[in-house]
């Protein structure tokens, strides 16, 4: 299974990503080791790593580790391969550019018949990878092409009824928890996951953890892998599993929430 992992934040800050904390909390033991990535915003651009490998093996995650770069926005993925090779094109986050911002997406789940589908068609967007995800991706970026086509930042309540209906399709299809960015929020659907305890696909999904930290707090959270260095400011969890003993919150089947500077900004629930 696997495991997405995103931060926002009302402040930029220096944010520790363990990987390694992610993959041992969120899958059994071995399973998640086909490959990693984080994306680290900074205004309209991002930084994208990714190896094809266990991040439990990467020097580059302990230097991310220790050295990651300041930024107010980041969204990770671990990799379990169930399609396409276990390579640096099928190696999640995804990254493309859209309205002269970079747009970051990563996704859980199984998508079969998504080639098929005339709802979920790529547009003008290919693959480089080989995975449903990235077709997803694609697929998302084409109908999002009209909001960004204008000079401005489209409305909040635009983006968020558009992936609400691209979520809906997703849906029809198979698991579909997915993590996206635009360079303004950060974005969340909850779908179902498969549970260790039961072994089929249920939700939650995800689950979302919001703090406040006060001016003379340094409130670390190395539990979920991720140090906030700088206080005074609010900051936003979301993980495929609860990654400390704080009172995280699972999202429900079907939930969609925007997240912008560290606070929830929107939800939807599909009824």
């Amino acid at each position: 299974m696997c495991e997405l992992l995103a931060l926002s934040t009302s402040q930029p800050s220096r944010l520790t990503f363990s990987l390694r904390t992610l993959a041992s909390r969120g899958a059994e033991a071995g399973t998640t080791h086909d490959g990693w990535g984080v994306a680290f915003y900074q205004g309209h651009d991002a930084a994208l790593f990714r190896e094809p490998r266990a991040a439990a093996d990467s020097v580059l995650v302990r230097y991310l580790e220790d050295h990651g770069p300041s930024t107010n926005l980041a969204i990770s993925h671990i990799r379990h391969a169930t399609r396409g090779a276990v390579s640096f094109s099928n190696t999640q986050p995804f990254m493309r550019e859209l309205g002269g911002r970079l747009h970051v997406f990563a996704h859980n789940g199984d998508l079969p018949g998504i080639e098929e589908s005339a709802v979920l068609a790529m547009g003008p967007y290919r693959q480089v990878g080989q995975t449903d995800s990235e077709h997803a991706f694609c697929a998302l970026l084409a109908r999002m092409r009209t909001l960004w086509q204008g000079a401005g930042l489209p409305s909040l309540q635009s983006r968020m009824s558009l992936l609400a209906a691209f979520a809906a399709d997703l849906r029809a299809l198979g698991p579909a928890n997915f993590l996206y960015a635009d360079g303004d929020a950060l974005f969340a659907h909850s779908h179902r996951r498969l549970q260790p305890a039961s072994g089929r696909a249920e939700p939650p999904g995800l689950w979302v953890l919001q703090r406040h930290c006060a001016p003379d707090d340094s409130v670390p959270v190395r539990d979920a892998g991720v140090s906030i260095v700088r206080a005074d400011q609010a900051a936003c969890f979301i993980a495929s599993v609860p990654l400390t003993d704080e009172p995280w919150k699972p999202l429900a089947e079907g939930e969609l929430v925007a997240v912008g500077c560290g606070e929830v900004l929107a939800t939807l629930c599909h009824g």
